[in-house]
């Protein structure tokens, strides 16, 4: 028999307290642990902090830069299948002469006096004009207000009794075209036509031409063939405004470089990479250079 005294009961009511307080503890402490223990980890990662300007990098996507060609047909695809729409010319050949004539935009008559078919003066043309040796000493080159309108005004050139069998063809005929240009003068080089296509076929020129129906290609070439009847009575008049094209364009060949060629053709290589817009001395069998000022 135990016998509690009555000063004792305080203290032991105490102690249990603090006994049951730790179990409690105990307890709580075990469950959180095998939480812990069962719980996946995930790992906390803080936001990167912003790269500043002058730890950012610049990639460049080699396939996005455009070549000089490239970059022409970009600029002048849209007023070429304008003309095209209104007389018949196909796009693709538009732009295949203009690149061959202005070398790709570079040359001196593209560049000063947004001439990019080398069409001359005429006793009509009342328009800025430009000097530049030709077939003479200071010949008379017009001078445009805008590239767009040498575009225009080269349709016009084209709508003459030589080449009116041409707009007769569909307008994407391109071959057709690039062939009947040939055979009608247009150019002195024997290559013209296949200079053409071969530009026409690398830079897929002809997915600006368009197919029209019967109807539309009747009365497109009714409204050419009428404005090319009221050219003929000026036509001699104008036989000086464009010489057949002598064709001033290499071919690179394999094995070619910029001092090969232009020891060739006693240019500097300032010079020709000027002419050509060319920013570095790399070439590929194929490119078209023009080599004379």
């Amino acid at each position: 028999m135990v016998i509690f005294f009555k000063n004792e009961i305080p203290y032991m009511k105490q102690s249990l307290l603090v006994l049951i307080a730790l179990s409690i503890v105990t307890s709580s402490c075990s469950l959180l642990k095998k939480e812990q223990q069962s719980a996946p980890l995930t790992q906390i990662t803080k936001p990167a902090e912003p790269v500043k300007n002058s730890e950012k990098v610049n990639i460049t996507n080699s396939s996005s830069i455009k070549t000089p060609a490239e970059s022409y047909i970009e600029r002048f695809k849209n007023i070429a299948i304008s003309e095209m729409n209104g007389s018949g010319i196909p796009a693709s050949i538009t732009l295949a002469q203009g690149i061959l004539e202005s070398g790709n935009g570079n040359s001196r008559l593209a560049k000063e006096a947004n001439n990019h078919f080398g069409i001359k003066c005429s006793t009509e043309w009342k328009g800025e004009t430009i000097l530049q040796n030709d077939d003479n000493k200071d010949d008379c080159f017009r001078v445009y207000q805008s590239p767009e309108e040498s575009f225009r005004d080269h349709t016009e050139f084209l709508k003459r009794k030589r080449y009116a069998p041409l707009f007769e063809l569909d307008k994407n005929d391109y071959r057709g075209w690039a062939n009947g240009l040939k055979t009608a003068g247009y150019a002195t080089n024997p290559r013209y036509a296949e200079l053409l296509i071969s530009l026409v076929e690398r830079y897929e020129l002809s997915r600006f031409d368009r197919i029209e129906n019967e109807k539309d290609k009747t009365i497109r070439e009714d409204k050419v063939m009428k404005e090319i009847a009221l050219n003929i009575p000026t036509e001699k008049k104008q036989e000086t405004v464009k010489k057949p094209v002598v064709m001033k364009i290499y071919e690179v060949r394999s094995g070619d470089t910029l001092i090969s060629v232009s020891k060739q053709f006693t240019l500097s290589v300032t010079d020709l990479k000027a002419l050509n817009g060319l920013e570095n001395e790399s070439l590929f069998p194929g490119q078209l250079l023009l080599i004379s000022k």
